[in-house]
């Protein structure tokens, strides 16, 4: 079978599937799937076939009558890169990154590049080897981790706005303290006044992120490429949930007597942790509601510089229930719905994206670029682990991360009154 003629194939029973499914053929969909998965399991069994009778293919046989001294004149030796076509190493890796967590026997030529690229553990050499488990972790190919970071940015608008550096080992980042005094004219006789201006560091350290999923044996019998798509999206899913929670609320570096494990600090917990609480307001309902001057003084507490960039991120709830229904005098509604922008609409002249991650009845107005920084020791990996009598394979992404807030004064908190 041909790849045109299995795609073809495919294609067909696909929209065979699709249009009953439509028509509410229940049991015609059921079959046709059927169908489409052993057409899948067909054609891996003879791509496998294939690749291994071409590893026999290139065996050379050897003529045990020629002479030893013949066959090592220069005239007979081949550089060996001659004998090999050009490749796509990254090409190549990505194929038997999927065979391999699909259960298929490697060929050689995949096996080859696999074990090549998963025996780099020396610090620096590869991205994705974690230092607490690389015997058992398979480095996943760069494409597919930057197609989960994307897929984690876009269930989560807040993490494609942290600015991230990947740095192995912790990382000290400096920061201005206290900005002092500007500068000032004098003249040749007056002497320069020293300023009050301050540096400081911010120590990022690494906690691990983990999140294990079990997936049915049976979807191991899907396409390269549709699987790839499904164990990204899972992962993306569940690792992109944990860590915007963490960007938001999370609890930082944990005490002796902390029951929590040690987290990247979250911009909501730095806010709430300042004295007097400067750049968090309260709402009440029905006595203190969310009005226009209440925003403008939320508005006014990002410093200016910051402002620019600043977005609004709230669950979808209090965006259509509070924010959009803050009305001018003549009961026009501030709230501009706008999907160009990229979120679901503008208030104030700022972006308001739908975010989860943020509690209920609040919303965070911050430029996340310029107020929160994120370093990942280790890239997003992934460890297997098969149950046969479950019939299912487990697969557990792994990160080692860490982020806290570089100045507060970028952010502006408002939540409900307790």
């Amino acid at each position: 079978m041909t790849v045109e003629e299995y795609k073809n194939k495919r294609n067909e029973l696909m929209s065979a599937a699709t249009d009953a499914v439509t028509s509410g053929d229940v049991e015609a969909a059921a079959a046709k799937r059927a169908e489409i998965e052993a057409l899948d399991e067909e054609y891996d069994a003879e791509q496998r076939e294939l690749a291994n009778l071409a590893a026999l293919k290139e065996r050379k046989i050897v003529d045990i009558t020629t002479s030893r001294d013949n066959m090592l004149t220069p005239q007979n030796l081949m550089p060996a890169e001659s004998m090999l076509k050009p490749q796509n190493e990254d090409e190549v890796y990505r194929k038997a990154f999927a065979h391999t967590l699909m259960g298929f026997m490697l060929p050689k030529e995949e096996a080859e590049i696999f074990d090549k690229i998963n025996k780099r553990i020396a610090p620096g050499e590869i991205e994705n080897v974690t230092q607490t488990a690389a015997t058992h972790t398979v480095v996943i190919p760069k494409t597919l981790v930057d197609a989960i970071w994307k897929e984690m940015g876009e269930r989560h608008p807040i993490l494609n706005a942290v600015p991230k550096t990947f740095v192995k080992g912790k990382l000290s980042y400096p920061f201005e303290a206290v900005s002092g005094d500007n500068a000032e004219f004098y003249d040749e006789d007056t002497e320069v006044v020293e300023g009050t201006f301050t540096i400081e560091a911010l120590d990022l350290d690494g906690y691990e992120l983990a999140k294990a999923l079990n997936i049915s044996w049976k979807l191991q019998k899907m396409s390269i490429d549709s699987f790839l798509a499904y164990v990204a999206n899972l992962v993306a899913e569940k690792m992109a949930n944990a860590l915007a929670a963490a960007v938001v609320e999370g609890k930082g570096v944990a005490g002796a007597s902390d029951s929590w494990k040690s987290q990247p600090q979250g911009i909501v917990t730095a806010l709430n942790a300042e004295t007097n609480t400067p750049q968090v307001l309260t709402w009440t309902p029905s006595t203190d509601e969310v009005t226009y001057a209440k925003m403008t003084s939320l508005m006014s507490k990002i410093r200016s510089g910051y402002s620019a960039g600043a977005v609004i991120y709230a669950k979808n709830d209090f965006i259509w229930n509070v924010l959009a229904n803050i009305k001018d005098t003549a009961g026009r509604p501030y709230f501009i719905a706008d999907v160009i922008s990229g979120g679901v609409g503008r208030l104030f002249g700022h972006v308001v994206y739908e975010e989860d991650a943020i509690p209920a009845d609040a919303m965070l107005l911050g430029n996340v670029g310029q107020g929160y920084l994120m370093n990942v020791q280790e890239d997003i990996s992934l460890m297997q682990d098969s149950h046969m009598t479950k019939r299912t394979t487990t697969y557990m992404g792994y990160a080692i991360l860490d982020g806290k807030v570089r100045t507060t004064k970028a952010f502006a908190y408002l939540k409900k009154s307790s």
